[in-house]
């Protein structure tokens, strides 16, 4: 290890990291803190790849060299003249060669301490799969469990007001967990970036105190929660939230309310359960939502769908969920919430712990 390529472990002490990949490898994941400046943008980059393997990699190495002139030169001119001469940057690639080190070279010749980091993003990677498989084991999880509809992560955020540590995977994945769950216009991230997330979130957390979450399935829309975690998890002290029908049936109207003015998006949603329920059944469904009939909607797919998938998974897949502490309550409303949050936090198994 040479002075001017580090470990992560001093990522802290640079002034500015910066991501000279294109915009679509920045997208899919990055070190967090990163500014985007690419030396090769998309197209650019599959032209000097496809120079590289169909003429020479000579014609390419001199395409791209006059490519990578030209955008670390505007990147130099929009973003860091105003830069002082004892400025550090830590620049990256994606395993630390060409594309990081000729902005490593260009900057030190001017004179800024510029760095290039050891092993580039890849390095950064394997620390987060690293990380993620033992990380998790460090932390005692209060999981918060109830049927669909019982408000878990809106009580989540409560908590978190309340000054708690809160682990808050569906925020995280963009996704609130089940078959109605895509968000619509909120795309979710790629599964490295949801780790990422995953592990800047669990590295801020104190292990002395408990950590709050969610009871959630190995999959949040198309996102994998990792499997040291999700078992981690699954061995939490499960706090259960019972409410009545009709609160959660409340809630759902209202936490789901973009539904009611989406209803094309709302059956195309449902088409992903269809193969589960009779034909007589889901024709009932579809009937409901073009006459608008949302909330006699809402309670059959509760009755008749999400109640029997959450009794079987909390059974099979959560060792706290035999003797749960359990919470009864038939207010959802954001007061109720903030009350029931309180009573999590003030339970036995707190006051045990």
């Amino acid at each position: 290890m040479t002075p001017d390529r580090p470990p992560l472990a001093d990522l802290a002490s640079f002034d500015a990291i910066i991501d000279v990949r294109s915009p679509a490898e920045f997208a899919e994941d990055h070190i967090p803190g990163a500014i985007n400046c690419p030396v090769l943008d998309d197209e650019q980059r599959i032209v000097v790849g496809t120079l590289y393997k169909q003429v020479s990699p000579f014609e390419a190495r001199k395409i791209g060299a006059a490519l990578v002139s030209e955008n670390i030169a505007r990147h130099l001119r929009a973003h860091f003249l105003d830069k002082a001469k004892d400025w550090k940057p830590l620049i990256y690639c994606w395993r630390g060669g060409n594309r990081s080190g000729s902005m490593t070279t260009v900057f030190r010749a001017i004179g800024w301490k510029a760095v290039q980091l050891d092993g580039g993003y890849k390095t950064w990677r394997s620390h987060v799969v690293t990380q993620l498989e033992s990380l998790p084991q460090a932390f005692a999880f209060r999981v918060v469990c109830g049927a669909t509809g019982s408000g878990k992560t809106r009580i989540l955020q409560a908590i978190a007001d309340l000054g708690e540590q809160v682990l808050d995977l569906e925020t995280l994945a963009s996704h609130k967990g089940s078959v109605l769950g895509v968000l619509p216009g909120q795309p979710q991230p790629s599964q490295k970036s949801f780790e990422t997330s995953l592990l800047t979130v669990l590295a801020g957390f104190d292990p002395a105190r408990p950590v709050y979450v969610e009871a959630e399935s190995r999959k949040i829309g198309r996102l994998h929660v990792p499997e040291a975690l999700i078992e981690r998890i699954r061995h939490g002290e499960c706090l259960h939230v019972e409410a009545t029908l009709d609160a959660r049936v409340a809630f759902l109207l209202n936490d789901y309310d973009y539904f009611l003015t989406m209803p094309d998006f709302l059956l195309q949603r449902l088409d992903g359960i269809k193969n589960l329920h009779s034909r007589e059944t889901f024709a009932r469904w579809h009937e409901l939502v073009c006459s608008a009939d949302w909330p006699t909607l809402v309670r059959e797919l509760l009755e008749q769908h999400y109640d029997a998938l959450y009794r079987r998974s909390q059974n099979a897949n959560f060792t706290g969920y035999r003797h749960p502490e359990a919470f009864p309550t038939d207010d959802l409303s954001v007061e109720g919430i903030t009350e029931l949050a309180a009573r999590l936090v003030h339970s036995r198994a707190a006051q045990i712990a």
